[in-house]
């Protein structure tokens, strides 16, 4: 019969096809070692296989985003819960263990290792069905938002190279009509044997606004180049191509947003995030998806903090009060506050002021709106522990 341990520390290195799990004891000896597939069935045999080993195992994985869900998932139906080791601290663990190689089981090993000297890692949960739904539908709106730059970057270089006067006259990212224009005119010739008021016309048959002033400018684009360049044909067709295929990711991210709206107003607390100035439904779920469970944050500092808006020491000898950016924090987080505080700045409020002031202390437009997401955290923060809306004037004291 094999020993039984009282405790033992997982250290398993997530993958998308197989996942490496390493089992160290108290003295950091390895008690299993082994690769498992990321299917349900393996992931539960390993599983049987290492709560054997000891009466208490504690888990730590480097991932946990989609490729470790499943994993993660039959975990906490066993009653298991894990801890998130960051790729960078495993990486600077690495080296202090004999050996440069680079391995699975090595990598799983230093993650066992980490889990078992550090005791501050944050607990990794399960998403309720709600905050796993915003996951999948703020990714995916993130794919087409990447999907469209790069789109809109490639209709404005191909017709730069052969009707630049018309790429030169709208803003393809923002303006519908002319990306319906581009359907169907895209050459200067053609637009001009077309004319104003048929084209007017065409234009508001299809849903366009401001048809004829669309159609205007297009047609003064097109006096201004009589001649036809080589391979203009082939481009048109490309740019016509490019401007349906941009109009397609419209509706889609248009029915995605609604998605995102509706589910994320399901939030007990959807009102009071919604009700900061600044922070639409899109971007509410987005912190709901990065802030997860709020309870984790002691007080407004630490959930400033994991979105990168406090800075860190770096002091040595008699160098004292040299300040950084962080670099370990929520890139994610980071991006809802500072997107939040630059819209709210656009109206007259407490936030804007509070901006106005800043620039006037001398801070520059980046460093003054850090500073009011900064403030706008510590203000989320204590809505949301008081579960009230957010009003310009401070409640009074009771």
């Amino acid at each position: 019969m094999s020993k039984r341990y009282g405790q033992a520390w997982c250290g398993i290195d997530a993958g998308k096809a197989h996942h490496w799990a390493a089992v160290v004891d108290e003295t950091g000896g390895t008690l299993w070692s082994k690769k498992i597939d990321n299917d349900e069935t393996a992931i539960l045999t390993a599983l049987g296989e290492i709560l054997d080993l000891a009466d208490e195992v504690r888990w730590a994985v480097d991932i946990s985003g989609t490729a470790s869900a499943l994993l993660l998932a039959l975990l906490a139906a066993h009653g298991q819960q894990a801890v998130y080791v960051p790729g960078r601290t495993v990486n600077r663990m690495a080296g202090a263990y004999r050996g440069e190689a680079k391995t699975d089981a090595r990598d799983a090993y230093v993650i066992a290792e980490t889990a078992r000297h550090r005791h501050d890692l944050a607990v990794l949960e399960v998403p309720a069905q709600m905050a796993a739904d915003l996951t999948l539908l703020t990714a995916h709106r993130s794919d087409l938002v990447a999907d469209r730059v790069r789109m809109i970057n490639r209709l404005r270089d191909v017709p730069s190279a052969v009707f630049p006067a018309l790429e030169r006259a709208f803003d393809y990212s923002s303006h519908k009509g002319a990306l319906v224009l581009l359907t169907g005119f895209q050459t200067a010739r053609t637009i001009r044997r077309r004319g104003l008021t048929r084209m007017t016309a065409w234009l508001a048959n299809r849903g366009v606004r401001g048809a004829d002033a669309v159609a205007a400018t297009a047609l003064e684009a097109s006096q201004a180049q009589y001649t036809s360049l080589q391979g203009e044909d082939v481009a048109a067709q490309i740019v016509a191509e490019l401007a349906a295929q941009v109009l397609s990711l419209d509706d889609r991210l248009k029915r995605v947003d609604r998605q995102i709206r509706e589910t994320f107003r399901t939030h007990p607390q959807a009102e009071i995030i919604e009700s900061l100035p600044g922070m639409g439904p899109i971007l509410g779920a987005e912190f709901v998806v990065a802030a997860g469970d709020l309870s984790t944050y002691a007080d407004a500092g630490h959930l400033a903090s994991a979105a990168g808006l406090v800075p860190v020491p770096r002091d040595s000898g008699r160098r004292i009060g040299n300040l950084h950016r962080p670099k370990r924090y929520s890139r994610r987080l980071r991006r809802v506050f500072y997107l939040s505080a630059q819209t709210s700045i656009i109206r007259e409020g407490p936030n804007r002021d509070f901006y106005l002031k800043k620039r006037g202390e001398g801070l520059k437009h980046v460093q003054a709106v850090i500073a009011l997401a900064r403030r706008r955290a510590s203000v989320l923060w204590a809505l949301l522990r008081d579960n009230r809306a957010f009003t310009p004037l401070a409640p009074a004291r009771r």
